[in-house]
């Protein structure tokens, strides 16, 4: 049902192109869609591909802002601090898990692992295995 109205849609940026100055915020947006018009077709031959990316802009939103403060850190390797940090915090929501407690966990256990000898046990780990779920999934009421 959609294809029709992309097509459309892009046949109107197609003749209203050359009805707008080029330099002006509609010119701008009608040339990013041409420009971008094969990626923004995708999700019509692909089921998987979600239409929106809102879900995307929403989970690196904390990115966005923490940039802000980030810009400031002391030193580079404290930057990088907060951005893993960071990383681990949105991988555990995204996982549906308490990131305290996750991150707690994985500080207090992953040290005393021999993860050298045994790299397989990094799985375990991970937010998305099944026994940290079972651990620190967060249970919907």
């Amino acid at each position: 049902r959609s294809k029709p109205l992309v097509d459309d849609f892009f046949l109107w940026c197609t003749n209203s192109q050359k009805k707008v100055l080029t330099g002006s915020k509609t010119g701008k947006a009608i040339q990013y869609a041409l420009n971008y018009e094969a990626g923004l077709r995708t999700f019509l031959d692909d089921g998987l591909v979600v239409m929106t990316n809102s879900l995307d802009e929403r989970t690196i939103r904390p990115f966005t802002v923490g940039i802000k403060n980030w810009l400031f850190s002391i030193s580079t390797k404290g930057a990088e601090a907060s951005e893993a940090v960071f990383s681990l915090i949105e991988t555990a929501k995204a996982n549906k898990l308490d990131p305290y407690g996750y991150i707690e966990f994985i500080l207090d256990y992953m040290p005393q692992q021999d993860l050298i000898d045994h790299p397989e046990k990094i799985d375990w780990f991970l937010p998305w295995s099944e026994e940290i779920k079972e651990e620190f999934e967060i249970k919907d009421d």
